[in-house]
Order: structure tokens, then C-alpha cells, then sequence
């Protein structure tokens, strides 16, 4: 089951309890042991995080990598966000001047190496404290399925195989890291072969027995300090002993007859998710055909995932362009600021224009027997380990710093990098419907999609997922506006030619690095208890109840 890629999404119901995950069959199995023995969901959903990072050997998750996640405590009735974001580095006060940048189009590897690309993650300290503020079992029993397979090894997919091939050459520059990552020969592991991580295995085992304080505080940190200085880097033991979670009260937002909480401030994705799916209402979707079969609704619904993208515009082309719209956090949730940006959107004044035809992460969503619900995105946040390439014990340090620098600019030295993650928790009259949670470059159009067909459409969370969808937008000079990526096959001619866009479909194997994005959800019927948990449908997922 670890190595099956799926092409169809898969539901499981049940009463007590359900897992589901973008990927790691393995990962969501532990989770699901953990729900069976009297874990609750915030001690399932870590369990399968931690999980999920042995096995993908930190390729495209990391224990010093992000986290944001929502949950749910029952016997409260509260709902509690926690942000594991990147933090920026102190010293480095001209981000502009990091090296790096990854352009999809031609060179997904094409980044710098250097240790300024990389930044204080907060994973395991958001594992920590979670645990704290909510788990049941003994710290260390969280690392127990992670410990197993790191020295048991796993069988690479053929996704991960490729991955070890793709990165060869980097994961070889390093001594430690091929040391780790590479066979003894120096040739990279291939989809099929078993990979172990002995290394990583003692590196979790002084984690369950001392606590994070290892990483943060102790001997890890002085490693890690010393790699990336090494390369050019400017952090120090400071950044990390600087490091911690934030928690705070959800983001709510109203949207039709439902509410949905989320990451509020410094999260970028919450308000982007609230604000989408109430301009999805104001702009008729759900009222009519599905944008699967009609052309007309598929450009209603590109351009309400292209608003998100006017945040990204200067203040006075804002004002410019929509004068009658305000941007601040507050006010793009508001119903009058909804129907004045969709009057705009609706006559084609998208932030990026459309062009005419022509003549990668993961994801964790528990519900328990309870109704306690847990809704965590993870992510190393960036390409494959990173161009870097560097390894601490079995543990990846990406290089989120070498496409981001405007951003860490904006941000400052040794604060809160804002990430656009959208995972949550739809209410309904107070009680819980959902949880969600969503990965990839198109995550945000992904999201989009998922919660309209569940809410708009009436469709089960199985059915929103393995509907036809559409990827993130890619802007196209040659083409003068955004070319839309989409699963070949899915949406017909008949459709989008009428549709008045330029698209590209793309097969499977050019999928996940052709901004797609995942959506995980599991259901729960508030007046039953029943539970439906629906797996993402392109890749080694799968969804767990009992």
C-alpha cells in the first residue's frame, strides 16, 4: 500500500474514528493504531506527521520544516491554531541579495547553493507543544512508527525513486548527506529498493527520550549552526533558542450558511480561502452547472482563484485598479467588499489578466470517537531536500529562503515569515462538519474547488475530490495572461474551448510539478457521529476509519 499511486480517491466511514492523508498509507495506518488504542485525535495526527517525514525521507516534509493546524476540542467546544512557520534570520538584514530562485517552467533544481536560503523551522516544536496543550499518550509513543521504519527501512515509491535520481548529483556534494541519503556506493537509491535511515532513527530515539530542547538547544543546533555557516549562512544559536509557536484563536469567516476557521495573522492563506468561497457565492457557483461542464462557470471559477493574487500587488496599483475595493484583512471578508470585487473580477479585471485560446508537501486530518478534530499542513518548502542538500543527523534542511527573498525582506530579520497554507474547520450552527486540510503549489485553487463542491454542489468530500479540477494558474508572457493547467482528460473540449482560456493539460507523470494541489477532508455528521474520511486521488494516499 505505501508504494500504490492512486487514480481515484478513497473514502472509508466509520463511528469511532478516521484518518486521512495527501500521502503515506504507512503514516495514516499509524495514526489510525494510535485512535484504536485509546489515543485522541491530536495524538493520531501527530503520530502520523511525524510519520509521514520517515517515510518520504525528508524529501518533501521535514522535522525542521513548517506546520499550521487547527483543532477542535470537544469537550470544550473551542477551537485553538497553532502556527509552526519559518522564522527569519537575525543577521541577515539583505534578504534581497540571498542566492537562489526556482523556475518551474525550465529548471525545477535550478536553485543556488547556499546556507543564507535556509530559516528556522518549527515542526517538532509545533509537535511539542501541541502534545502538550492536547495529547493523551506518552510523548515518546509519537515517535514509535517513525523509529520502526527509519531502521527497518521502506520501500521508495516510484515518485521518491525519482526524486533520489533527480537530486543525485546534489545530494552527493555534502559528506553527511551521502553518508545518509546515497548508497555506499555514492548511486542513488531507485524506485522499489529499500532505503534506511539509521541515522535519523537515533536522531528521533534523543528526541522521544529529551524532548525538542535537543534540537533547539543542545548538540543538534550546534551541527546545524556549523553546516550552514559553512556555506555562507548567517544563523546562529540565537535564531534557534529564539524560536517558538505561536497559538491563537481561529479566523472565522462566514461563507453562505456555514463558518469556517482558520490560520488568522501571520498565516496569509485564511483570509485567501475565507474571501474565495464567499466570491465563489456572489459569483453564482454551486446555482448552476458545475465548471466541469460548462465553459462559462470554469471562468467564474478561475477568476475567483486569481483574487488572492491582488495581495500581491503595490498599495497605489490596488487603489488604481479597483478604487471602490479595500485589501486590508478585515475588510476582504466583508459582504460589501465581496460584491464590489466581484463586480470587477466578473467583467474580466482579474489581477492577472486571462489569456484568450491561442489562433509538492503533506497533509494529516483526524476526527476521533469524540469529535475532537485535528486539521495539520506540513511542508519543507522547497523542492526535493533542496539545492543544498544538507543533512544533520537524518534530518533535511531545505532552502524556503532561495525563492522568498522579497518576502523575508517585507517580513524583517528574526520574525514570523507568513506562509499560505489553508487548513480549517467548517461549522455549521456551532457544531463541526469538516475538517481539511491542503498542500502544493496549488493548494489555494485546490481548496477553493474542494469546499465548493462539498458546500455549493452538496457533493460528499469523496466525490469534491475526485471531481475534475483545475491547477494554480500559471502566468504566461508569450501568451499575454495566465494559461490554466488541468488533469488531461478530465474536462472536455466541448467545455473549454467555450471557456474563452488558454489552458494546458497535463499528463500524470508531470502532475505534481505542474501546480497541482492536494485536498484531504474527513466529514462528520453532527447528529449521527458518522464519519466519511476521503483520501487525495493522484498519489500513495489513502483515508482510515473504523
Amino acid at each position: 500500500m505505501q508504494r500504490e499511486t492512486r487514480t481515484h480517491t478513497i473514502a472509508a466511514t466509520g463511528d469511532r474514528g478516521a484518518v486521512t492523508v495527501a500521502y503515506g498509507p504507512f503514516a495514516a495506518r499509524a495514526g489510525l493504531a494510535v485512535l484504536e488504542r485509546g489515543g485522541n485525535a491530536m495524538d493520531a495526527a501527530l503520530t502520523t506527521a511525524v510519520t509521514q517525514v520517515a517515510v518520504t525521507a525528508g524529501s518533501p516534509v521535514s522535522y525542521f520544516g513548517i506546520m499550521a493546524l487547527v483543532y477542535y476540542d470537544a469537550k470544550t467546544g473551542r477551537i485553538s491554531t497553532m502556527n509552526a512557520g519559518w522564522n527569519t534570520i537575525k543577521a541577515d538584514t539583505d534578504p534581497l541579495t540571498i542566492p537562489g530562485g526556482i523556475d518551474l517552467g525550465k529548471n525545477v533544481l535550478g536553485t543556488a547553493v547556499s546556507g543564507r536560503t535556509a530559516l528556522v523551522g518549527g515542526f517538532l516544536k509545533g509537535v511539542e507543544s501541541a502534545h502538550r496543550r492536547y495529547g493523551r499518550l506518552p510523548w515518546k509513543t509519537l515517535f514509535e512508527p517513525a523509529i520502526w521504519v527509519a531502521r527497518r527501512g521502506f520501500p521508495l515509491d516510484a515518485t521518491l525513486g525519482h526524486e533520489f535520481e533527480e537530486r543525485a548529483a546534489d545530494l552527493a556534494r555534502l559528506p553527511a548527506t551521502r553518508a545518509i541519503l546515497l548508497k555506499p556506493d555514492g548511486s542513488p537509491y531507485h524506485g522499489g529498493e529499500i532505503f534506511r535511515q539509521p541515522a535519523l532513527a537515533g536522531t528521533l530515539e534523543t528526541i522521544a527520550a529529551r524532548g525538542t530542547d535537543y534540537l533547539y538547544r543542545g548538540p543538534w543546533a550546534d551541527k546545524l549552526v556549523a553546516a550552514v555557516r559553512a556555506d555562507g549562512g548567517r544563523m546562529t544559536r540565537a535564531d534557534l533558542e529564539a524560536y517558538d509557536v505561536l497559538w491563537s484563536d481561529p479566523l472565522m469567516g462566514r461563507a453562505g450558511d456555514v463558518d469556517i476557521a482558520t490560520l488568522p495573522v501571520p498565516n496569509e492563506g485564511g483570509v485567501a480561502l475565507i474571501e474565495a468561497q464567499q466570491l465563489a457565492i456572489e459569483a453564482g457557483l454551486g446555482r448552476g452547472e458545475h465548471w466541469s461542464r460548462s465553459g462559462a462557470a470554469l471562468r467564474q471559477a478561475l477568476s475567483v482563484a486569481l483574487a488572492r493574487t491582488v495581495t500581491y500587488l503595490p498599495a497605489g496599483v490596488q487603489k488604481q485598479r479597483y478604487p471602490d475595493v479595500r485589501f486590508d484583512d478585515a475588510s476582504r471578508m466583508t459582504d460589501a467588499n465581496v460584491r464590489a470585487y466581484w463586480a470587477h473580477l466578473a467583467r474580466g479585471e482579474t489581477p492577472l489578466p486571462i489569456a484568450g485560446p491561442p489562433k509538492h508537501s503533506d497533509d494529516v486530518v483526524v476526527i476521533d470517537a469524540e469529535g475532537n478534530m485535528a486539521a495539520i499542513t506540513h511542508s519543507i518548502n522547497c523542492v526535493f531536500w533542496g539545492k543544498t542538500a544538507i543533512n544533520i543527523d537524518g534530518i533535511s534542511i531545505g532552502d524556503p529562503g532561495s525563492y522568498q527573498q522579497a518576502l523575508i525582506d517585507r517580513t524583517g530579520p528574526g520574525k514570523r515569515l507568513p506562509d499560505p497554507t489553508e487548513t480549517g474547520i467548517v461549522l455549521k450552527g456551532g457544531k463541526p462538519l469538516l475538517a481539511f486540510a491542503s498542500m502544493g503549489s496549488g493548494l489555494h485553487e485546490r481548496t477553493l474547488q474542494g469546499l465548493v463542491n462539498v458546500f455549493r454542489f452538496g457533493m460528499t468530500v469523496d466525490q469534491a475530490i475526485d471531481a475534475p479540477d483545475f491547477f494554480f494558474p500559471m502566468y504566461d508572457a508569450a501568451a499575454g495572461g495566465v494559461v490554466l493547467p488541468l488533469p488531461a482528460g478530465r474536462i472536455p473540449s466541448s467545455v473549454l474551448e467555450p471557456s474563452g482560456i488558454r489552458y494546458r493539460e497535463i499528463p500524470v507523470a508531470e502532475m505534481r510539478l505542474s501546480g497541482e494541489g492536494t485536498w484531504v477532508a474527513i466529514s462528520r455528521d453532527p447528529a449521527t457521529g458518522r464519519i466519511r474520511a476521503s483520501s487525495n486521488n493522484r498519489n500513495n494516499s489513502t483515508a482510515l476509519a473504523f
